[in-house]
């Protein structure tokens, strides 16, 4: 990857050298349009159109309910599961695929507490994204457990602490916690850790295996591309799959769902982890898109990402002063998205949609772009920088249309 990129021409230049460059040609995205929002919604890959119009007009329309075996629909969530697995260094029959990631957070949060049941504490992370907070609080309330609000840098551990929730990545700044040394400590106090890696999957590198992970959730309609509303994804260890006790129980997840018992009696492995009718529709749609990641290496996408942050971040430190980075400097602090604080943020992204560079806000005054190497280019990344560099200096913030309540200018 390139060195610091201060200017049009080297930007130019990346793109030439980049090996990642062939790979948006397997995405459609409008040609007026640079797309920095990647990691609240991915791009839409060019073949996922056709398989569901086929899973439409020829699974469910023709073939009809045949299609649970015809078709595969019968094991699309351990298929899919297994795909996604290899994306975050999960061996085989470690990942299911299916329900959303509130669902499955609740699940793994849940199995992990019964996993550790003398002990009373539950900590996460305050600054977590929401759902995050309320399923922690809601297994607290269920399990009768003791939640605990903690920075994964200020986190210490005693014998009360049975379960720690991290994400990898914090979803409004882009600082990336170091999950080995984390999940080593927590390990090394007798706890479990259960990590979300929604903003990670498919933008870094993540070794769930090596690193001794117990159990991960993640979305896919970011970095995988899944589309809006793709379903969601569970991680557990093999060494914990024989003592697992999962809360919500359905009949995919029984040992012989086509007994019909009125008793459960769970699955083997991963299998367990299913629960009731998987979303067969998006989860033909995720299985489609998956097939963007045929011959990429994770480490270029790892390697690509860096330098976009690092043009976003140069560029702000040179041409913006009044511009804030937010997001980690250091390499190893830092995932695939630079988080700008900027006065009046609401108006000056509604600002750059409407000159089409497509970023997102997060209250109270973050601008957030993502950096997604498999569609992003670096020329891409540079006209957006002048294009915020533009909206700042001319004032364009300032138009009533892109206010809302108190943001609004008089």
């Amino acid at each position: 990857m390139p060195e610091q990129i201060t200017s049009r021409s080297a930007a130019e230049a990346a793109d030439a050298a980049d090996p990642l460059a062939s790979i948006r040609s397997r995405f459609s995205l409008p040609d007026a349009v640079i797309y920095l929002d990647g990691n609240s919604l991915g791009a839409l890959p060019t073949n996922v159109p056709a398989a569901l119009a086929d899973a439409v007009t020829r699974q469910w329309g023709t073939d009809l309910v045949t299609s649970w075996n015809r078709n595969d629909w019968w094991t699309l969530p351990r298929r899919v599961g297994d795909r996604i697995g290899a994306l975050v260094g999960a061996a085989g029959g470690q990942v299911v695929c299916g329900d959303s990631t509130s669902v499955q957070l609740f699940q793994a949060l849940a199995a992990a507490v019964k996993l550790r049941p003398e002990r009373t504490a539950l900590l996460t992370d305050g600054a977590n994204f929401p759902t995050d907070q309320y399923v922690a609080d809601s297994v607290g309330a269920t399990f009768g457990r003791t939640v605990r609000r903690v920075s994964p840098a200020d986190v210490s551990f005693d014998d009360e602490v049975g379960v720690v929730a991290f994400s990898v990545v914090d979803y409004r700044t882009g600082e990336l916690w170091d999950v080995a040394e984390l999940t080593q400590r927590a390990h090394d106090a007798g706890a479990l850790i259960v990590w979300d890696l929604s903003h990670a999957v498919g933008a870094l590198p993540v070794e769930l295996d090596s690193v001794g992970a117990d159990l991960a959730v993640g979305c896919s309609y970011k970095y995988l591309n899944g589309g809006p509303g793709a379903p969601a994804w569970i991680y557990v260890a093999n060494r914990h799959q024989a003592a697992l006790d999962l809360p919500l129980t359905g009949w995919h997840g029984h040992a012989d769902p086509f007994s019909l018992d009125s008793g459960y009696r769970p699955s083997a492995g991963i299998e367990q982890a299913r629960i009731g009718t998987p979303p067969v529709l998006s989860m033909l749609a995720l299985e489609a898109a998956l097939d963007v990641w045929a011959g990429v290496d994770l480490r270029a996408v790892r390697a690509k990402s860096l330098a976009l942050s690092d043009l976003v971040i140069g560029y702000a430190d040179a041409h913006l002063p009044d511009v804030e980075v937010v997001t980690p400097r250091e390499h190893s602090r830092r995932a695939s998205q630079v988080a700008l604080r900027i006065p009046h943020a609401y108006a000056v992204t509604q600002a750059l949609i409407a000159r089409g560079v497509i970023g997102d806000f997060r209250a109270p005054d973050m601008l957030r772009l993502g950096c997604t190497p498999l569609y992003l280019s670096f020329v891409q990344t540079w006209d957006a920088m002048e294009q915020l560099r533009a909206v700042l200096a001319e004032g364009a913030w300032r138009n009533p249309a892109f206010a809302r309540g108190a943001d609004a200018v008089t």
